[in-house]
């Protein structure tokens, strides 16, 4: 096994340092934070602001902000004095080139370094001076008398390189009046995610449900964020796409346990923004839930749709399906009550009692963004007691761009109550119903719908005839 000491000793001491070029440098660690603040977008994105205290020295300085997200914007940040004497900032550097025993061979490509063998009997060690000529496929060092290849030992270096760190850090060379001082430093990261989840137990009567919203954040930002305020922000953030480094992050997310912590919302431009009042933790390489709403009883209604299309419509057609099921869908308002209120994006997963009471999970479907006020529809499954079947029943063709036609629709219902299906049928062109053995809805100019009533344990047949001009 390879063993790489540092003749120096610990490498990163905070406090003040004297650089090779003269200008004093300071150290600051995430140990200086005052305050931080994250504010995540659904879209890869996540808003740092952090306040640290920090003891500059005057004239020229190189503050080292250590600890800053691995996947920074380096072109997004911005350093300012919270408190004390205005900061005259020159350049910042963004390091993330971190220390590993492989990076600090590469860097010592060149230079000599100690090796040092440990004799197999009697255990004395034997130092000799070396140069490292490779560290790509393989290390190839040259001593005095010979060239070796691989590492016959443990190598020794007589410090690091500046330009290798052993966490993500800032870099900045400024110019102030020197003193303990409070700095703010905000900057754009990706490598923070979130997004909503919901869950739906409806009542044994299924006339309600209860409704539970969590936010699911993750973090593979490359820094941890201890007692941090917190801020989501629903909504699309137009965002210029300029093209990316091929830097891959090999990083595996931890499950972490979820939160109760309520969180309030207000509108933020055409976005929401939705804040925790209580800080959190969010440690790199974490998944985290966090309460996000909470309403009981929620009414709720059900639908059986069964839907057509249009190509029906142009062309003759024999039976055109057997055993057709209907979609299975609930619908609740976003008003009254603990709802009432906007919506992120997210899945919802629905979940109903059975005959002992326990809890079975019957379907999940997406919503978007929704306002409050609107009405959220969820598509469960398909019907397994009813079923439906459709065939033509005629078809004349009067001109090129004009044709009558007729169907019917079988629907049987084995269940022990009664239900209603609506039969919707999207229609090209100019359409008229022509003859009915139900009366229609016309939805829109496209679309006629039917509610069709089925008994328990029988069936129903809707008939209906359309003239279609295209």
């Amino acid at each position: 096994m390879q063993k790489f000491l540092l003749a120096t000793g610990a490498f990163f001491v905070a406090g003040l340092l004297h650089a090779a070029d003269g200008i004093r440098e300071v150290n600051s660690a995430a140990t200086d934070r005052e305050a931080v603040a994250v504010t995540v977008y659904n879209d890869d994105l996540a808003l740092i602001k952090e306040r640290r205290r920090v003891d500059l020295s005057s004239g020229l300085t190189r503050l080292s902000l250590r600890e800053v997200a691995a996947r920074l914007r380096p072109e997004t940040a911005l350093l300012r004095a919270v408190s004390g004497q205005p900061l005259r900032l020159i350049e910042q550097n963004f390091d993330f080139d971190l220390l590993t025993p492989q990076k600090l061979l590469e860097k010592y490509i060149g230079r000599e370094v100690t090796v040092i063998r440990s004799h197999p009997t009697s255990g004395e060690e034997r130092r000799e001076t070396a140069t490292v000529l490779a560290a790509g496929q393989g290390t190839v060092l040259r001593f005095a008398d010979r060239i070796e290849t691989g590492v016959p030992g443990r190598l020794a270096f007589d410090s690091v390189p500046p330009n290798l760190r052993d966490r993500p850090t800032l870099s900045v060379l400024l110019d102030g009046a020197g003193g303990k001082q409070s700095l703010e430093l905000s900057y754009l990261t990706s490598g923070l995610s979130w997004q909503a989840d919901y869950v739906a137990n409806l009542a044994g009567d299924g006339k309600s449900l209860d409704l539970n919203g969590w936010v699911t954040l993750t973090n593979r930002s490359g820094a941890g964020f201890d007692n941090s305020t917190l801020q989501l922000v629903a909504g699309t953030v137009n965002r210029v796409r300029a093209p990316q480094s091929q830097r891959v992050l090999a990083m595996a997310a931890k499950a972490g346990r979820a939160e109760t912590m309520d969180a309030t919302q207000e509108a933020l431009m055409d976005y929401h923004l939705y804040s925790f009042e209580r800080p959190t933790s969010i440690a790199d390489n974490q998944t985290k839930q966090l309460a996000l709403l909470s309403a009981s009883a929620v009414p709720v209604r059900h639908e059986y749709l069964l839907a057509g299309n249009d190509w029906y419509y142009r062309n003759r057609h024999g039976q055109i399906g057997q055993k057709l099921k209907p979609a299975v869908f609930i619908e609740f308002d976003n008003r009254g009550g603990q709802l009432g209120k906007p919506l992120p994006s997210g899945i919802v997963r629905v979940y109903a009692r059975d005959s002992k009471g326990a809890a079975q999970f019957v379907g999940e479907d997406r919503i978007e963004h929704t306002a409050k006020n609107e009405t959220l529809k969820l598509r469960l499954g398909e019907a397994f007691d009813i079923s439906a079947e459709r065939r033509q029943t005629s078809y004349r063709k009067i001109a090129d761009n004009i044709v009558e036609t007729a169907y019917r629709i079988d629907l049987r219902n084995a269940k022990d109550e009664a239900v209603t299906v609506r039969v919707q049928e999207p229609l090209p062109g100019d359409w008229e119903i022509l003859q009915e053995s139900h009366k229609h809805t016309k939805e829109s100019a496209r679309v006629a719908s039917w509610n069709v009533s089925i008994p328990a344990g029988g069936s129903t047949a809707l008939e209906y005839g359309v003239r279609v001009r295209w």
